[in-house]
């Protein structure tokens, strides 16, 4: 079989090559080019010029801007090879060739074809095939697929609607044509998550369209930033991050987007109902959308998400249909007994691990009840893992029923949660830090911090980042005040994704977390060791500076 070029150009240089997805966000130093996830294979090696050959990606839909930020800064990697379809950083290249002319050769070949290319030292990409060594791969030209355009979906297209518009609505029909879609549909709302200053790029881009006149036609919230918008200054933020990240914020607000300023989107009184069809991006909100909601997104790239939200069509392709949302792997477990909350981002990041292409069932977990905070840490850690964009849970999901007829089967068993609990705790037991609110903590958590605390002052410096509504609503029954009296910071608008220096403290050696989204990041994007537990865990590590070292008695 030849493969398939997805976005066209000449490249070559050397192979570097994994059989594990990598995000790009929080997996790639965009100042460096080097990949930073500690748990991944080319952890220290650097993408800059090479022939970067991975399955596909999983994680954050900001690995888009990441990609384009190297590409821009000329540290970016010379072509883009998948075995899997991807459109997160293919997204990425399509803006760095459409708006800013450079181009980078993304391509997908055949599973027997990418191995044979993996095993070989360099490579040279042509307009018609691969040539590395005595290895030759034809490549077919890039999808060109028919789209059934609605009158109003090419009067967009030719500029009716202004310049902006059209330029919105080329690309989202290019990611149509590369995803196989036969025609748009429409959204109800959208979620930006472009609005994290992960790399001057984001920026970039969103001034760029905010010049040429965009505006968002839908409802569209927008995810955490990267500063607290109105205290940055007073925080100690350098002018040369604040200015920036505030001024990307401002872009997509003066667009029309709503100032939520929270990655958990699905708390507010506008979360979707089931069925509806929605153009959400970042990838926990996408996952807990499809799997608890019962919504349909695909899980959006940065920048797609506001060329979407402009014209309020998305490719009718993956999970918005019926036959892309059903398990292809069915994981059997049994909660062990007397687990605490640690046990749901534990059981997110191990299933990820073992489903990292494809939408699982889990089952076992009926007894246990999982209510949202529960299914929140669970589809948070799972999509740090994988990169799919929603899982299913036997008897507690909404479409836990749809099974694929050819599911495989496997099982996460008490030895593999306890290699798990390891693996996210190779930090020392002296705790600097406890990072709280990875995804935005919802107001039941910021309860259950303030009551398990009991008016006790912290010892060891506590943060807890949450939305603007939830911290209203904190603020309102007194839940804020019992915190901030425990000597809690409560910081609104940016999560720990995005925190930055001195926000997050200086003095910081290690941090302990309940988040397993945080706690498979946090090494990588802080450079501190990370430990992780249950809240009561975080809660004893913030009153005494320390953490267990024992496993928690329900692994042990």
């Amino acid at each position: 079989m030849a493969g398939l070029s997805i976005l066209p150009g000449v490249a070559e240089g050397p192979v570097l090559a994994s059989d594990e997805p990598l995000s790009f966000w929080g997996g790639v130093d965009p100042a460096t080019g080097t990949v930073i996830d500690m748990h991944h294979p080319l952890h220290g090696r650097a993408v800059t010029g090479a022939v970067l050959m991975m399955p596909s990606t999983r994680g954050s839909c900001t690995g888009s801007g990441v990609l384009l930020d190297l590409v821009l800064s000329g540290r970016g990697p010379a072509a883009l090879v998948f075995s899997q379809p991807e459109d997160v950083v293919t997204l990425g290249a399509l803006i760095a060739a459409e708006m800013f002319g450079h181009s980078l050769p993304v391509l997908r070949l055949a599973p027997a074809d990418f191995a044979a290319l993996a095993g070989r030292d360099w490579a040279r990409i042509g307009a018609d095939g691969i040539v590395a060594g005595d290895l030759a791969i034809p490549v077919r030209p890039p999808a060109t697929a028919l789209l059934d355009l609605t009158p109003d979906d090419r009067a967009m297209l030719e500029g009716a609607d202004g310049t902006a518009t059209a330029l919105a609505m080329r690309i989202v029909c290019a990611m149509a044509a590369q995803q196989g879609a036969e025609r748009l549909v429409d959204v109800t709302q959208a979620h930006i998550d472009g609005c994290i200053y992960a790399s001057p790029a984001n920026l970039t881009f969103a001034e760029r369209m905010a010049s040429l006149g965009a505006r968002v036609r839908v409802p569209t919230t927008m995810n955490a930033i990267s500063v607290d918008h109105a205290n940055w200054r007073a925080q100690g933020v350098p002018p040369d991050f604040g200015r920036p990240a505030q001024r990307l914020a401002d872009a997509y607000v003066a667009m029309g987007c709503r100032p939520t300023f929270t990655c958990s989107p699905y708390l507010l009184d506008s979360a979707p109902a089931a069925g509806e069809a929605v153009a959400w991006a970042e990838s926990n909100a996408v996952i807990f959308a499809n799997s608890v909601l019962g919504a349909r997104t695909a899980k959006h790239p940065d920048f797609l998400d506001l060329c979407i939200a402009m014209t309020g069509r998305a490719p009718l392709a993956g999970v918005y249909l019926d036959r892309h949302r059903r398990a292809r792997r069915i994981i059997d477990l049994a909660p062990p007994a007397g687990a605490d909350d640690a046990f749901w981002p534990l059981l997110g990041w191990l299933a990820g691990r073992l489903s990292p292409d494809r939408i699982p069932l889990l089952r076992g977990l009926a007894a246990a009840r999982p209510g949202t905070e529960a299914l929140k840490a669970l589809c948070a850690a799972f999509g740090t893992t994988s990169a799919a964009p929603m899982l299913h849970v036997d008897g507690v999901t909404p479409e836990s029923g749809h099974v694929a007829p050819d599911a495989d089967h496997c099982r996460i068993t008490l030895d593999d949660m306890r290699d798990g609990w390891r693996l996210l705790n190779d930090g020392p037991s002296r705790i600097d830090l406890v990072a709280l609110g990875s995804p935005h903590a919802s107001l039941g958590e910021c309860r259950a911090l303030a009551l398990g605390l009991g008016g006790r002052r912290v010892a060891v410096p506590t943060i807890l980042t949450a939305g603007r509504d939830t911290i209203a609503q904190a603020r309102a029954e007194g839940t804020l005040a019992a915190l901030e009296q425990s000597g809690v910071q409560v910081l609104p608008d940016l999560c720990w994704c995005s925190i930055s220096r001195p926000v997050f403290p200086d003095q910081t050696r290690t941090l302990m977390t309940n988040s397993g989204k945080y706690a498979h990041y946090g090494p990588g994007l802080s450079g501190c060791a990370v430990r992780f537990g249950s809240l009561d865990g975080c809660i004893q590590a913030a009153l005494t500076g320390r953490a267990s070292d024992a496993l928690p008695d329900w692994l042990a």
